[in-house]
């Protein structure tokens, strides 16, 4: 991928350009906890999207896209989105960057991703990543890698449509190897937890499973979410958020809240705790216990706040009672996506070909099998 991308530049543009990369994220556990101002626990992977960049010295940008076979031009004053979906990637991180008081060249670039696509690993997230910190580096912006991710997050609300959260960008800009990341909603400070796992691996299976009621579902649970605190505040003023609902106060107030409410909220709070357990049992090197934490998070998700599918129940039932499995969820959003596996790295291949073919007789679908490990975060390649 590096050198195709290197020989591409060339190729449009003469000469040489510099080559940046942004990796795409796991979660490892923590999940729908983001907006309720909880925990994630997110890890940069060995897939990104990359970059090759140099200025131009004009006050126009030149991209060319690998995977799009596409080239786009636009000004760096425009303020007409261009209409490759693709490019307003860049042209919206560069609108960003400028509203921070940023002022930003012409250049040229090409980019490229190994990231696969519709898997859930955030490559939207790595290629305004990847734009943001070339364009630090390149026009010598000097901003810190948090106000990269916030930048990255906006410029996906405001010019792609999405209103993601922050951690996908926070993870693909300050990823390092062999770790995680405690990442806090509320204050975003974060902290390193250690991953490295002797002899084991993380495998995400993909069903390619997308179901049209995600994004409606998903505004609903938010709702369920905040009822549930507008409820509880009535009694204890200075709840904010489901961050700052024990289980105790939950409990003794469940009367008081539809089931349905109850359970979306119970969910939420359960899942920050495991999170924490999960967090402890890695920093003393007790990944048994860190798949228990996984295994529950997706009951609770399942079954609480029932954003599965039957594809992933079904894969994470299979893993659950496997043998050399340590822990398994569904991971994302939810209804289609992946579920992130926890096993020992010599029964991997052997786990893919067992679930590729179990899952195929019952679905009638292909399943895809993604190896994936904790890599660094966005940088400069040389």
């Amino acid at each position: 991928m590096i050198e195709i991308i290197r020989q591409c530049f060339r190729e449009h543009f003469a000469g040489d350009g510099i080559l940046y990369a942004a990796p795409g994220r796991v979660n490892l556990i923590g999940e729908h906890t983001d907006y309720n101002l909880g925990f994630v626990l997110p890890g940069a992977i060995d897939k990104s999207f990359y970059m090759v960049i140099a200025p131009n010295g004009t006050q126009l940008c030149n991209l060319f896209s690998i995977h799009f076979d596409a080239m786009v031009s636009f000004s760096i004053d425009e303020t007409a989105l261009p209409e490759a979906l693709w490019s307003r990637y860049v042209f919206g991180e560069i609108k960003e960057l400028q509203a921070l008081g940023c002022k930003v060249g012409g250049f040229n670039a090409v980019v490229a991703s190994d990231i696969p696509i519709g898997a859930g690993i955030s490559s939207s997230a790595a290629f305004t990543s990847v734009t943001g910190i070339a364009l630090n580096d390149l026009f010598d912006l000097k901003l810190s890698k948090m106000e990269l991710a916030k930048a990255g997050q906006m410029c996906e609300h405001h010019y792609v449509g999405v209103r993601c959260g922050i951690m996908d960008q926070f993870a693909s800009l300050h990823g390092r190897e062999a770790t995680l990341m405690r990442l806090d909603c509320r204050s975003l400070d974060y902290e390193y937890i250690p991953f490295a796992p002797d002899g084991l691996s993380l495998l995400l299976l993909d069903t390619q499973v997308k179901h049209s009621l995600a994004s409606s579902e998903y505004n609903l649970r938010r709702a369920d979410c905040e009822a549930g605190v507008a409820q509880l505040r009535q009694r204890y003023p200075s709840i904010e958020s489901l961050r700052d609902v024990s289980l105790e106060v939950l409990e003794a107030h469940r009367s008081e809240l539809s089931p349905v409410v109850y359970n979306r909220c119970s969910f939420v709070v359960e899942e920050n705790e495991r999170l924490l357990r999960a967090c402890r049992a890695l920093e003393e090197g007790d990944y048994a216990l860190c798949g228990a934490q996984m295994y529950g998070s997706h009951e609770g998700l399942s079954k609480k706040y029932e954003v599965s599918c039957p594809e992933l129940d079904y894969l994470q039932g299979i893993a659950q009672n496997y043998p050399g499995m340590l822990g398994a969820r569904m991971m994302g959003g939810g209804f289609g996506g992946c579920t992130i596996n926890l096993l020992q790295e010599d029964a991997v291949d052997e786990f893919i070909e067992f679930c590729g073919n179990s899952f195929s007789k019952k679905f009638w679908k292909e399943l895809r099998p993604i190896k994936v490990r904790i890599g660094k975060g966005a940088g400069i390649i040389v």
